[in-house]
């Protein structure tokens, strides 16, 4: 390649590149994702900076990576914290100026005659045959076109009509064509010689409509039936009458930090959300401790020379953490069944006992760590196999001269040798069981449930899914509710993880 050409070649790109982000952050922005957008420009502004400045050279091959944490851990992160200070849920969903195009968008059926209706091909577009149902007066629009578009991008079309005579023609649009385009047909707005505007209320029908809203200059609303007054409460997100009757649908307002105060003032919430917090922590430790030791005491074993056939013991062993982690959850699902399930059918058969594993807490927490201790071990088990090849046959060696046996061995060399290392992963493990979705919403679904209690809460649910429950299960979908205590959790999770990483230190320092 020509060096002119290599010179001028990569700010081209970079050129191309940078103009094509920033249409895109541009097109972002319009869709009203400030957030989004302005995370998007940060990371085009350090690609340009970056990419076009010699300082910053060795910065090129971190920048894909700290591009992608930007986006899509940064701005995640971001978005969820700042939906905590929102009143955000099912019922607020859209933004002030959308919930007000709705309610100005909204109809209702106003006094006049109803006519039934037939669309008839012409040429590639349409025209709507109206018939008054009283007199059998008929009527018939212009040609327009019935795109199967999403309601979104479309636009109110005003269509004259003109009487006609004619019968109905055959090839008029089936009912299958008309639900498929039935979208672009309420859109259609049909005016009569007489200036009565009429719009589809049916298949095959139309009739006279008023718009439900008018417009003031105050930013409030009219209802045209009944001459009542709307106006938005910006501290409750909805449009509310003279007697303070909320009307749908609300919309997103900030409300500070009502959401963090709910979670530890309102008594409802609160007490769950402990009860729950410590059931995480103790999950969470407990979950660590079996895995790793029957991982760690099944690497000793494997690991023993006299042992035959390890390959294949290796092989059975791992297979739990082979087969996916939800195909295993829903079989022991059926297995832990009350009344179907093996395990049930086999602890009747010998001893008589009926055990309720999803309707007794205790037992449905006990049921979570059997099935997450299954789950887990074999990664510990593989992890510690190869800490132990790292010890030195010469510690063994001496400890056997000494007299000592397996047990003085597996505590005072194989223990204090793999632990130092082993470490990091068991903080990552308990990060992650402190958030193990899955597990609990498929094996129990948090249930049983706690009573009195204003959201849903389960005694097995772990913080994830109870987020998740108040998010996506709860009558009223409180995503910024949902938010915050992921806010909160993110912050649990992060102290306990520090305080952790600290003492670890603290101790290898005292060790050393």
């Amino acid at each position: 390649m020509p060096k002119a050409l290599k010179r001028f070649l990569l700010p081209a790109v970079i050129l191309a590149l940078g103009l094509a982000g920033l249409y895109v952050t541009t097109l972002v922005y319009a869709m009203g994702e400030a957030l989004l957008a302005a995370v998007m420009l940060a990371t085009l502004a350090c690609f340009v900076w970056i990419y076009t400045t010699q300082k910053a050279y060795a910065y090129r091959y971190l920048f894909p990576g700290i591009g992608a944490a930007l986006i899509f851990v940064v701005f995640p992160m971001l978005y969820t914290i700042r939906i905590g200070f929102t009143n955000y849920s099912s019922k607020n969903l859209l933004n002030f100026k959308r919930a007000t195009q709705y309610l100005l968008e909204e109809t209702y059926r106003a006094d006049g005659s109803t006519f039934n209706s037939e669309v008839i091909p012409d040429g590639g577009r349409w025209r709507i045959r109206l018939e008054d149902a009283d007199t059998g007066a008929a009527f018939l629009t212009g040609p327009v076109p019935l795109e199967q578009t999403e309601p979104a991008e479309q636009a109110a079309v005003t269509l004259p009509a003109v009487p006609t005579k004619e019968p109905v023609p055959d090839g008029v649009m089936t009912l299958r064509e008309i639900i498929e385009r039935q979208d672009a047909l309420k859109n259609l707005v049909v005016v009569l010689p007489s200036g009565v505007h009429v719009r589809m209320t049916g298949l095959h029908e139309l009739a006279p409509q008023r718009l439900q809203y008018t417009r003031n200059a105050d930013g409030s609303l009219t209802n045209n039936q009944d001459q009542s007054v709307l106006r938005p409460d910006f501290k409750t997100g909805f449009y509310e009458t003279a007697d303070g009757e909320q009307v749908q649908p609300g919309f997103q307002v900030d409300i500070g930090w009502r959401n963090y105060t709910q979670i530890f003032t309102d008594a409802s919430l609160r007490e769950p959300f402990g009860h729950i917090f410590v059931w995480t922590v103790i999950f969470s430790a407990l979950s660590v401790l079996f895995c790793t030791s029957l991982g760690m005491v099944l690497a000793v074993l494997l690991n023993w020379d006299s042992l035959r056939f390890k390959g294949a013991y290796r092989l059975l062993l791992f297979l739990p953490y082979a087969i996916p982690s939800f195909i295993s959850i829903l079989v022991f699902k059926g297995l832990f069944n009350q009344n179907t399930g093996e395990i049930n059918l086999v602890l009747h058969g010998l001893f008589g006992l009926s055990p309720t594993w999803f309707s007794d807490p205790f037992l449905a927490r006990s049921m979570l760590l059997i099935v997450n201790t299954w789950l887990g071990f074999p990664y510990m088990m593989v992890v510690c196999m190869g800490l132990i090849k790292a010890i030195p046959n010469d510690l063994y060696e001496a400890s056997a001269v000494a007299g000592a046996g397996p047990i003085t061995n597996f505590f005072k060399i194989t223990v204090p040798l793999i632990i130092r290392p082993l470490t990091p992963l068991l903080i990552a493990s308990f990060a992650f069981n402190f958030n193990n979705l899955v597990l609990v919403n498929l094996l129990t679904g948090g249930l049983p449930d706690y009573l009195n209690t204003s959201v849903p809460a389960g005694t097995t649910d772990l913080l994830a899914t109870y987020t998740y429950r108040i998010a996506f299960q709860d009558s009223g979908q409180k995503f910024g509710l949902a938010a915050a205590i992921s806010t909160v959790v993110f912050l649990m999770v992060a102290a306990i993880a520090l305080i952790q990483i600290r003492a670890t230190k603290i101790s290898q320092q005292d060790k050393g």
